[in-house]
């Protein structure tokens, strides 16, 4: 199977990757080619833009997460029918889950996926030493093939033609630069980048676009990535086909919830679920629903508006009563606390389904992978059920009285904790769980919201 692709990777996290990966995706979009991209690791926020300038929903690949297997087969899916892919890295190009090995990192999925990659560097500061970091991003592993250098953050046309220089005649050659543009660039928050929005992002979006095409050699670019070779056929195998419609499930999306693995969508629909959006900050109610979701996001900054949406609340509450499934991740079981303490101490009730109070802090929480058992059944199946996920968190859910069981027990660097709350149909952990690691949660998930 031939699938143009490169993977953009950086030199560390700050390297401009997104700005370059949707420059670079609009400016082949100008040319007429329909280009179809991918996200490396678990975030959420990066493909909110790469959807926007593709015109297509941006899919995750981790391979600690997800498995080789799943990563290629979600890959040759969404791929397919493009004319080519582009991958964005995540962190620096070697960095993932181990200080030792490429588990989990852009280049063992560049070696997955033999995808050339190309490397992006801040290149403020530095002239003739871009060359020797060229050099030893592209010799550090020999079974990852860095084969082109953009230089970010230049001070001048005059530096890019600097940075030329120094690599000339190099295996790694500069195919292009951007300028320091501060005021183009991309809002931040805590957790990362600000989820995209059109009426901001556009014309950003097309800043870049007219700086890649400008300042960066996009024919050579596309060259490098039709040199991609053909896909096996493992990579490309086929899934099974959908089931007939089981069960409806809500998913809570809106500005508050909206931090989803495209791929758990997929598994539901995949195991007989349709899937229903609703907004937990807009909407006065629920209408036939079998099954909530209700991912993470930034219930935090929406705590007045989710506090006041009486319906949305006695609705939600009526669910649970009536003994129908509810899952939720992180901002989700935020919001199914009794309440959410902003950092000014102000505590604002939610729905009060589970025991504790979710309180905001200033410094990061929680950050990494984490493999996950179920302690009890759950909506997501028998006790023992295994998958993993990630977190990644700026509050703590603190609980007047410990509950008699926890509902998971979480490893975490090593470190095993008991984490998670919920009895009967409701489940709520701070886990960012992806289901391509164990695809029968969602099956069991679909068969408990089955009416």
């Amino acid at each position: 199977m031939s699938i143009p692709r490169l993977l953009i990777a950086g030199v560390s996290s700050g390297s401009g990757k997104t700005t370059f990966t949707m420059g670079l995706c609009r400016a082949l979009r100008r040319r007429g080619l329909e280009v179809v991209v991918f996200k490396c690791g678990p975030d959420y926020l990066d493909p909110t833009y790469h959807r926007l300038a593709s015109g297509r929903t941006a899919h995750n690949l981790d391979s600690w997460l997800m498995g080789e297997a799943a990563l290629s087969e979600t890959f040759t899916r969404h791929a397919a029918g493009a004319d080519i892919a582009l991958i964005e890295g995540v962190m620096g190009l070697f960095d993932g889950a181990s200080a030792t090995e490429l588990t989990g990192s852009s280049a063992e999925i560049a070696r997955m996926l033999q995808a050339p990659v190309v490397l992006l560097c801040d290149a403020s500061g530095m002239a003739r030493s871009v060359a020797a970091l060229a050099h030893g991003f592209a010799s550090f592993e020999p079974t990852v093939s860095v084969r082109g250098l953009i230089c970010n953050r230049l001070g001048s046309p005059g530096h890019l033609q600097l940075v030329r220089a120094a690599c000339s005649g190099s295996e790694v050659p500069v195919l292009g630069g951007l300028l320091d543009a501060p005021d183009a660039a991309l809002p931040e928050r805590h957790l990362g980048l600000h989820a995209a929005v059109a009426s901001e992002s556009e014309p950003r979006i097309e800043r870049w676009a007219d700086a890649v095409a400008a300042q960066c050699d996009v024919e050579a670019l596309l060259e490098l990535a039709r040199s991609a070779p053909p896909l096996g056929a493992a990579s490309a195998q086929s899934e099974a086909p959908a089931r007939e419609t089981r069960c409806r499930i809500g998913v809570a999306y809106d500005a508050a919830f909206h931090f989803y693995y495209e791929a758990n969508l997929h598994l539901l629909e995949r195991a007989g679920a349709e899937l229903v959006r609703f907004s937990p900050v807009h909407d006065a109610g629920l209408s036939g629903l079998d099954g909530i979701y209700i991912g993470g996001g930034y219930p935090e900054l929406h705590v007045e508006a989710l506090a006041a949406n009486s319906g949305m609340l006695e609705a939600l509450r009526a669910h649970a009563r009536a003994g129908k499934p509810i899952y939720a991740e992180c901002g989700g079981l935020m919001y199914l606390g009794e309440a959410i303490q902003t950092l000014d101490e102000r505590r604002h009730a939610m729905l009060g389904l589970i025991r504790g109070v979710a309180c905001m802090r200033n410094r990061l929480q929680a950050l990494g992978y984490v493999e996950v058992e179920t302690s009890d059944a759950s909506p997501l199946g028998p006790a023992g059920t295994r998958f993993r996920g990630h977190q990644f968190r700026y509050s703590v859910f603190e609980t007047s009285a410990a509950p008699a069981r926890y509902s998971l027990r979480v490893k975490r660097s090593g470190e095993l904790r008991s984490e998670g709350y919920g009895h009967g149909p409701v489940l709520g952990s701070y886990v960012h769980a992806h289901w391509a690691s164990n695809p029968a949660i969602a099956e069991a998930f679909v068969a408990a919201c089955r009416p």
